[in-house]
């Protein structure tokens, strides 16, 4: 691990930041003066620890970093102003510490088109991942004119919906700042690491022998998720639509069909709304009558025949329904700085935000939670958004929105975490959430990799998930899954079916297997569109619910101990290619799989790791190296640890397939 005490490099500076939001977009640009390097002059010990002595240009500016161990190894570093004036006169601080050239890095929240950060500078901010000005012009230049799914934008163009402070190192550390504002991790020089930050900061730092051992001494300190309702690890949660009736009829030809279906997600539920971008949810968070009559009776009804109803919900209301017009009466919204409530620009319509540093506000909407959803007798929801308080809105707390803006999402979580806490259904409700920074893995039941387009892309479409995935599980969030068959259609972008069958297969393979019908469900193949989509779903859905004990024993091991049930390759095996691997994964200790992720492919090299390895499907034996296997439709390369202690039933849940 870093050692605190002897090798951080210390400057200060002072700037000014300029934050531009669009759509939930951060175009951030700030004016900075030179730094100055702080000069290390001795180091003292305390009852605790140590304390570093820093002296600026002055005698007047002085720091101290305190360093102090604490439970289980980890290490604490604490950098104090303790200079005469009252206080600090810089707002820009920056660490450096030497790196391992070698070493590769991962973390810092989710990331789409990398994984190993070693190289780039990240930015920690939440954010909106989808730049709509990024996606236009992408669109026009790759898949519209160009057709070219490898091609990536540069790094410092993406932004995230889950930026977190936090970083793991191939050599077995980790580095935490327990900071709220805008920062920086640069990893671009191969010997030094620098972070930068805009308040003084404190860091954590610890280290072991293994990265099981590491992701739990790391979601020790952070937080963990809990286990999750047994239902859900039934089959599939199918997304539909468009009322009662049409919910009940494609329940029924999914089951017809030999699907197991456990739940059906309609985010409808509460109305909808038609634009430009698509079929939106009306943002009112209550039971849409005229569009799903007899819900109550029918949630009961499917439920009974094991099927559980689910919605959604986000910390936004629209501005022309009853709700909003009694959270305006009542003062319950986010602020603009002529007091009026701030609006915020949602794909085409505006919408207000709940502020949730209104005691008041956040209790009022917790209880809308509580009495619209769970009332109603949804199993589970999508609680969307997160990332998009404004930096220039007015809070009732008086607080820096600059700086509330990263912890939002933890407090979105944290809300609908106590609701389900409140009715006592933490066995039988779950939510998603898309958001997060730090606090959100111990309020967040599970993440969704947010809003990928229906395409094959690597930077946007299905085979960003994998690294998504993995960056999240290497940050302390270990239970996660995608929307099968992608979400985003933009100008001529839609879902093939190959696409979905593809995806499908992947998220099989998931802790949970849930469908989006997209923001245009008309233009994109759906789960039931033909007789081959609904044999896939079928196939796919009874081998998820195959997996149910061995899922819900990852799922325990990640509640338990922080050990992450989606993992990459080196987790388990110290070998060069596993550290940059980013299109196969290990689900739990005895599953590799890897997905077909490119269009029209009937075959898939894959590299196994050390040992043997069993095809699921074929039963055929193969050793560790790079191989090509046959990738039918149906049959996607997924191979068992030979020495699994489930080998026999792994391998006759793949016969029935």
């Amino acid at each position: 691990m870093i050692d605190f005490r002897n090798c951080l490099e210390l400057a200060v500076a002072v700037g000014e930041n300029r934050f531009t939001m669009t759509r939930g977009s951060f175009s951030y640009k700030q004016k900075t003066g030179k730094p100055v390097r702080l000069t290390r002059e001795h180091a003292a010990e305390t009852a605790d620890g140590v304390a570093v002595a820093y002296a600026g240009t002055s005698p007047e500016e002085r720091y101290t970093l305190y360093v102090t161990e604490e439970e289980g190894g980890r290490v604490k570093a604490r950098l104090a102003y303790t200079g005469i004036a009252a206080k600090a006169p810089h707002n820009r601080f920056y660490v450096s510490f030497p790196a391992d050239p070698d070493e590769h890095v991962y973390g810092c929240g989710e990331t789409y088109s990398k994984f190993d950060l070693k190289g780039e500078n990240v930015r920690i901010f939440v954010a909106e991942h989808q730049n709509t000005d990024r996606i236009g012009k992408k669109m026009i230049r790759e898949k519209v004119l160009g057709k070219n799914p490898a091609h990536t934008l540069p790094f410092g163009r993406y932004e995230s919906y889950y930026a977190q402070p936090t970083f793991v190192s191939s050599r077995k550390y980790y580095v935490h700042a327990d900071v709220n504002g805008y920062a920086e991790f640069d990893f671009t020089e191969p010997g030094r690491t620098t972070l930068r930050f805009q308040e003084l900061p404190v860091l954590y730092t610890a280290s072991a022998e293994t990265f099981p051992a590491l992701s739990e001494k790391l979601s020790a300190f952070l937080g963990r998720q809990s286990v999750l309702p047994d239902w859900i690890y039934g089959g599939a949660i199918v997304a539909i639509q468009g009322g009662t009736e049409t919910v009940d009829a494609k329940i029924a030809a999914a089951k017809a069909a030999g699907a197991e279906i456990c739940g059906v997600w309609s985010q409808d539920w509460c109305g909808c709304r038609r634009t430009g971008f698509g079929y939106q949810v009306m943002w009112n968070w209550e039971w849409d009558r005229e569009l799903y009559p007899r819900l109550d009776e029918k949630i009961a009804e499917w439920r009974a025949a094991g099927v559980r109803f689910l919605g959604y919900i986000n910390p936004f209301l629209a501005i022309e329904k009853d709700l909003y017009r009694t959270a305006h009466e009542r003062g319950f919204c986010v602020k603009n700085r002529d007091g009026g409530d701030y609006l915020v620009t949602i794909t085409t319509f505006p919408a207000a935000m709940i502020d949730l540093t209104n005691p008041d506000a956040y209790a009022w909407y917790k209880e809308i939670v509580k009495t619209n959803m769970i009332g109603l007798g949804l199993g589970g929801w999508m609680a969307d958004f997160g990332e998009y308080l404004p930096t220039d809105c007015v809070l009732w707390s008086g607080e820096d929105p600059a700086y509330v803006h990263n912890t939002w999402p933890a407090v979105w979580a944290r809300l609908n975490r106590e609701a389900i806490r409140e009715c006592g259904k933490e066995d039988d409700v779950f939510f998603f959430t898309r958001a997060g920074h730090t606090g959100t893995v111990a309020a967040s039941t599970m993440m969704w990799t947010g809003d990928q387009h229906v395409d094959w892309s690597r930077d946007d479409g299905l085979p960003s998930v994998i690294p998504a995935t993995l960056s999240l599980a290497m940050s302390g969030f270990g239970i996660t899954h995608s929307d099968a068959g992608g979400y985003t259609t933009i100008m001529h972008m839609t879902r093939p079916k190959e696409l979905l069958l593809r995806w499908e297969e992947m998220n099989a393979f998931s802790p949970l297997y849930r469908f989006h019908e997209g923001n245009q469900p008309s233009r994109n193949v759906q789960f039931d569109g033909d007789a081959e989509l609904l044999a896939q779903l079928a196939r796919t859905s009874r081998l998820h619910a195959g997996l149910a004990d061995y899922l819900k024993e990852c799922v325990a091991e990640c509640a338990d101990r922080g050990i992450p049930v989606m993992r990459p390759l080196f987790y388990h095996y110290d070998e060069a290619f596993a550290y940059t691997e980013t299109t196969e994964y290990l689900l739990g200790r005895d599953l590799l799989v890897c997905p077909v992720l490119a269009e029209g492919a009937g075959e898939r090299a894959v590299t196994l790791p050390e040992g043997r390895w069993i095809h699921l499907f074929t039963g055929r034996e193969y050793v560790s190296g790079t191989i090509t296997v046959p990738a039918p439709v149906g049959r996607p390369p997924v191979f068992i640890r030979k020495e699994s202690p489930r080998l026999n039933e792994f391998l006759a849940l793949g016969r029935n397939e």
